[in-house]
């Protein structure tokens, strides 16, 4: 790539965050209804972050928003390093999404994160004709999205899959673009398993995949995968099953091959987190346990500490602690797994804390 174009690049991303700081600015401002006389008696609550929540918050924001006209949330889903980077510049009230913070974003930024709920990435796949469910394991996972593994019927495959007939189709791999918090997810697992893959890609939001085409946003990648003949992919478990999308059971570190589903993945979160139930910024990716779901982690809020505004921190102190009782119940109904008991009393007790 030439100077001039990656300039160009850089232009774009640069208007990309001023449009985007803008709009958490007029949400802030104007309120739901657009309006001045509105703002003035209510206060508007704004996260951007990560789209494999974006289901939930948008659900909180019509099930919190019934609660009073006094306090409303809005959620933009531009993509887990974004909403670090907007509430690190004190753009909106929170941000949101699976990346662990670094010492570096904690320190400059005085963020803080805390999980409110758990989730499953789940590999994802189209093979006309194959109605028996796929195990692969992290290794093989690795090894596709490398580019190194390049056909179904591949003995890699196959060898895990001994009573399924593979056809001999290409696979078409298609991956998120940089910033999103499955990468992170996702990268982590497959860099605890493979050293290849460590080694290459490694723990990141923004691989740089080898192979494959980009889908932007979680729903683009179902949409993707469930249109593409003999592609796979990696999505949110709930996407999975509300777009009827074959997902692959994954080898877990006690040898067995897991299904995702809300109980293994609150099993990895329960192997991970007890007794003690205290480190809210734990990886559970390759967790301990017979049931875990290997490719577990926690979605994310970051926040500001201290909030810059004691009328807004009031506001989210009210947003958190509906989050963290009520704010569960709808989790589970879009379908993710809730936060197990002892760490929403944890987390609560952490969130109380900050204000």
């Amino acid at each position: 790539m030439n100077t001039s174009a990656k300039l160009s690049r850089r232009n774009v991303g640069g208007i990309r965050s001023l449009l985007l700081c803008l709009c958490l600015l007029s949400l802030c401002l104007l309120g739901p209804l657009g309006t001045f006389a509105k703002a003035q008696n209510s206060v508007v609550l704004v996260g951007a972050g990560s789209s494999v929540p974006a289901p939930l918050y948008n659900r909180w924001t019509q099930e919190y928003g019934k609660r009073s006209s006094a306090i409303q949330m809005r959620y933009l889903p531009v993509g887990t390093s974004e909403g670090i980077k907007q509430i690190s510049h004190s753009a909106g009230d929170f941000g949101a999404g699976e990346s662990q913070l670094t010492e570096k974003e904690r320190k400059e930024g005085n963020l803080i994160e805390l999980p409110v709920v758990l989730i499953g990435i789940v590999p994802v796949y189209n093979l006309p004709g194959v109605h028996h469910e796929l195990r692969l394991s992290g290794d093989v996972l690795a090894q596709i999205f490398l580019g190194d593994v390049k056909m179904w019927n591949a003995g890699q495959i196959a060898k895990l899959n001994p009573d399924v007939e593979l056809p001999s189709l290409p696979i078409q791999v298609i991956n998120r673009p940089a910033g999103k918090g499955s990468n992170y997810v996702f990268s982590e697992f497959l860099s605890k398993v493979s050293s290849k893959f460590r080694n290459q890609i490694g723990v990141t939001p923004s691989p740089k995949w080898p192979v494959g085409e980009p889908a932007e946003r979680s729903s683009d990648m179902a949409d993707k995968v469930k249109n593409t003949p003999g592609s796979i992919g990696y999505v949110e478990y709930q996407y999975a099953v509300k777009n009827n999308i074959a997902h692959a059971a994954v080898l877990n570190p006690a040898g067995k091959f897991v299904r995702a589903s809300t109980e293994s993945i609150a099993a990895a979160c329960q192997a991970a987190e007890a007794p003690r139930w205290s480190n809210f910024s734990a990886s559970l990716t390759n967790a301990p346990g017979a049931d875990s779901f290997p490719i577990t982690s926690f979605t994310w809020i970051y926040l500001r500490t201290p909030a810059s505004d004691s009328a807004r921190a009031v506001a989210l102190e009210d947003l958190l602690d509906w989050v963290y009782t009520d704010g569960q119940q709808f989790a589970v109904q879009e379908g993710y797994s809730a936060l197990p008991t002892p760490m929403l009393t944890a987390v609560r007790k952490k969130a109380k804390s900050l204000q």
